[in-house]
């Protein structure tokens, strides 16, 4: 599949991954919509031009994550949704038991649970069903969807519980959902990132920051959001990758 003249929807899209990817795809030839609850992404829709379409949506609401793929196949005229990128998520920390004994709240998880996997899910079932209509391309190909993970599904550190099980759940779900969609050509790869330079770091404190950095073998840096970009580029472009997780890490591994 060629990113140029095809269309695809980015969750996530205000800022961070999401919005290097749209960036990036709208660079290549691409059409993007770009999904998100903040109102950001109007903004970052408009400075993307015609190619770009922004809709405001919960991934966990099935009515919203609808709005987006429909607009997403509008916007694509007869070649429909060839693709998603589904970078939307939250990063939760808690530890199973405070200073004190008492027990993590279970709506917190739940909520972090909610997010990342069960809105992963919605959006690739909403996705899907779109692209299974799709003419077939080379290969009988009619779409691709890349989702996020984390290298917390595989080094958890302590308070990620509810991080790690949800981004876990995430790469648990990429063989058996490939393995599903390849009747209708439609390809299911995921990106684990590592230490990356989004909003979501920007509380911690640069102490830590310098840490994380020190931990990478090579480069020793946080990951930039436009190498995420290119990594989905890539699987976009190249038919083959399909079913599987790839770490774009540094070759960290969480201590």
């Amino acid at each position: 599949m060629q990113v140029k003249d095809n269309t695809f929807l980015i969750t996530g899209a205000a800022s961070g991954l999401g919005a290097a990817t749209a960036e990036r795809l709208v660079a290549a030839g691409g059409r993007v919509v770009l999904c998100d609850l903040s109102e950001a992404v109007e903004a970052h829709a408009e400075t993307l031009g015609e190619a770009a379409r922004a809709v405001r949506g919960d991934v966990t609401a099935a009515d919203d994550i609808q709005a987006a793929v429909d607009a997403a196949v509008a916007l694509g005229g007869e070649r429909g949704l060839a693709g998603v990128v589904h970078c939307a998520g939250v990063v939760s920390v808690a530890k199973l038991l405070d200073r004190e004994g008492h027990p993590a709240d279970l709506e917190a998880y739940a909520r972090t649970v909610q997010i990342n996997l069960v809105g992963t899910f919605n959006v690739m079932r909403l996705a899907s069903a779109a692209m299974a209509g799709n003419a077939p391309g080379e290969d009988g190909e009619r779409g691709v969807i890349i989702n996020t993970a984390s290298v917390a599904a595989f080094d958890g550190q302590v308070g990620q519980c509810a991080y790690s099980a949800s981004k876990a759940g995430v790469v648990g779900m990429s063989l058996p959902a490939a393995r599903e969609l390849s009747r209708h050509g439609i390809r299911v790869m995921a990106i684990a990132p590592g230490v990356f330079e989004t909003p979501m770091m920007g509380d911690i404190p640069e102490d830590a920051v310098a840490a994380l950095s020190a931990a990478v073998p090579f480069p020793k840096r946080l990951g930039r959001p436009d190498e995420f970009a290119r990594l989905a580029e890539q699987i976009v472009t190249n038919p083959m990758l399909n079913g599987e997780v790839i770490r774009l890490d540094g070759g960290i591994r969480m201590q």
